[in-house]
């Protein structure tokens, strides 16, 4: 497969996920445009083919700027990765709505803004594949993280809401739905629920292991392989779906 001369853009691209994708799509020929809110992540992320954007999805404007931006430098988005999320569990009667909105403004509203900006270009190419990265947390409950739990639902609702609106065009919208991922995202839960749990470092990070039903924790990699697949011609007929890769059924 080759994806020369078409721009992707990814946020949350210069780590994790984000940057296994990003590498990926660049080997097989894509632009693709990294976002994220820190520059020196980006530029250390930065590579062939990769294109660092400091953008702050939370931000209406930093979204609708950057994303023209991108589409000046690179052309229309073609395949469009709303990918930057953040990760807070807390129970629902601790949560206080600086922590709601927290949430919300990165995980849900950044992958709307971040979808209808790319939207706008990708209408007038001939062929788009917009692939949110969710979370298993889209698809079932996650005790201890309500909000985050609705976040994620939300992205998939949108997702399959779109897929409706686009069906017949030459565009489709999915979701990806990982486990626990080996990012610095699982590294920083480690601190969260040793305190929540009273654990170790070690006994935290075996808890969110054994949460997978294969009893490891997913590599970047495999979730790249994903988003590969979803842009490939075998998988145009793939709408609206949440396709997990956690390990096995939950």
């Amino acid at each position: 497969m080759t994806m020369d001369g078409t721009h992707a853009l990814i946020t949350g691209g210069g780590t994790g996920i984000g940057l296994a994708v990003a590498r990926a799509l660049a080997a097989q020929g894509a632009a693709v445009t990294i976002t994220g809110r820190r520059a020196e992540v980006l530029e250390a992320a930065a590579g062939p083919g990769l294109h660092p954007l400091v953008m702050d999805v939370t931000d209406e404007k930093q979204v609708r700027t950057g994303i023209a931006q991108a589409v000046a430098a690179r052309g229309p988005v073609q395949i469009c990765i709303p990918n930057a999320g953040i990760a807070e569990g807390r129970a629902l009667h601790k949560t206080d709505t600086a922590l709601w909105r927290r949430v919300m403004d990165t995980n849900l509203d950044g992958a709307f803004l971040t979808i209808r900006e790319s939207l706008s270009s990708m209408r007038e190419a001939a062929w788009g594949r917009v692939i949110a990265v969710s979370s298993i947390a889209g698809v079932k409950g996650l005790k201890g993280a309500a909000a985050y739990t609705a976040s994620k639902h939300g992205v998939v609702g949108l997702i399959r809401g779109l897929s409706a609106d686009y069906l017949g065009k030459p565009i489709t919208f999915n979701a990806i739905c990982p486990g626990y991922v080996d990012t610095e995202i699982v590294t920083r839960n480690v601190e969260t629920i040793q305190e929540r749990a009273g654990v170790d470092a070690a006994q935290a990070r075996a808890m969110m292991v054994e949460a997978n039903p294969h009893k490891r924790l997913v590599a970047p990699e495999e979730v790249a392989a994903a988003v590969l697949w979803l842009c490939s011609p075998g998988a145009q007929s793939v709408n609206g779906q949440a396709i997990e890769i956690a390990g096995g059924q939950f």
